[in-house]
C-alpha cells in the first residue's frame, strides 16, 4: 500500500518569513507622514464647492452686497464669486498671485470688509490642535459681517479639545452643507476626507444662537446652470 506523499509536500512548502522574534512583517511598507505645506497652503483649485454654495446660499450672498475672502491664495474662490456678479475683495498673508488683492494679516482686521466672508481657512489656524480655534475666534468677534462660510473637513467641529468644542457649544454653526463628493485639495488623487460649508448666519429666521445647527445636503449643482441654458 502507497504512503500518502502529502506529509512530504508539507515538508518541502518554504514557510513565509515572519521576521525576526518580534514578529514583524519585513515585506510591509507603512505610508509616509507626508509634511503639512508652508503657511499651511491648500489651493481650492476645484471650483464645483463654491459653485455648489451659490446654488444653494446665492440670494443670501447677494443680499449682502459684496464678499470679503481673507485667505484668498491664488484667487480660485474669489475669480468664482466675481463671476458671479458679487464683488469680492480679498486678502492674504501672502501674495500668491490673486488678482486685485492685497497682503494683510487677518489678525490685523478688527472689522470685516464686507457683510458676507467666504473663505478656505488655513486649517492650522482653526483646528483645535494647533490653533485653538484661533481664526474662528476672531471672526465671530469681528463686527461688520452677517453671513460667513467657513469650507473644511467634515469632522472639524467634532473636535472638543483645546477650547474649540466650548466655542462651537456656546457660538455654533447655522448650518452647514455636507458636499456628497471629495475634493482634491492636494491635486495628488484619492482625496482622503469629505468636506463641508459650516455657515454663520445672524441674521438667521430661527433667531439667537443654536445649540443644535441644522444639517443640510450639498450636491456637485451649478449656479451658473441656469444662464448656461438660455
Amino acid at each position: 500500500m502507497t504512503a500518502s506523499a502529502k506529509p512530504l509536500f508539507r515538508a518541502m512548502k518554504p514557510k513565509p518569513d515572519k521576521g525576526p522574534a518580534l514578529g514583524l512583517d519585513l515585506h510591509r511598507q507603512d505610508k509616509p507622514v507626508l509634511a503639512r505645506r508652508k503657511d499651511d497652503y491648500y489651493a481650492t483649485a476645484q471650483p464645483e464647492a463654491i459653485r455648489a454654495l451659490f446654488a444653494r446660499d446665492g440670494d443670501r450672498i447677494r443680499e449682502c452686497g459684496a464678499v470679503w475672502e481673507p485667505a484668498c491664495g491664488d484667487g480660485a474662490l474669489v475669480r468664482e464669486i466675481r463671476a458671479m456678479g458679487v464683488p469680492c475683495c480679498a486678502s492674504d498673508l501672502i501674495d500668491r498671485g490673486c488678482p486685485d488683492s492685497w497682503v494683510a494679516d487677518f489678525y490685523t482686521c478688527f472689522r470685516s470688509r464686507a457683510r458676507a466672508i467666504i473663505t478656505n481657512p488655513p486649517f492650522c489656524e482653526i483646528n483645535a490642535r494647533d490653533g485653538h480655534g484661533r481664526w474662528l475666534r476672531h471672526t465671530l468677534d469681528m463686527p461688520g459681517w452677517d453671513y460667513l462660510a467657513l469650507l473644511l473637513s467634515w469632522d472639524w467641529p467634532a473636535a472638543r479639545m483645546n477650547g474649540l468644542g466650548e466655542l462651537l457649544d456656546t457660538r455654533p454653526f447655522s448650518y452647514c452643507y455636507l458636499m456628497r463628493w471629495k475634493l482634491d485639495f492636494s491635486g495628488e488623487g484619492s482625496p482622503p476626507q469629505r468636506n463641508a460649508w459650516f455657515v454663520w448666519d445672524r441674521h438667521d429666521p430661527r433667531g439667537g444662537p443654536h445649540p443644535d445647527p441644522s444639517f443640510r445636503w450639498l450636491d456637485r449643482t451649478d449656479a451658473r446652470q441656469a444662464e448656461m441654458q438660455l
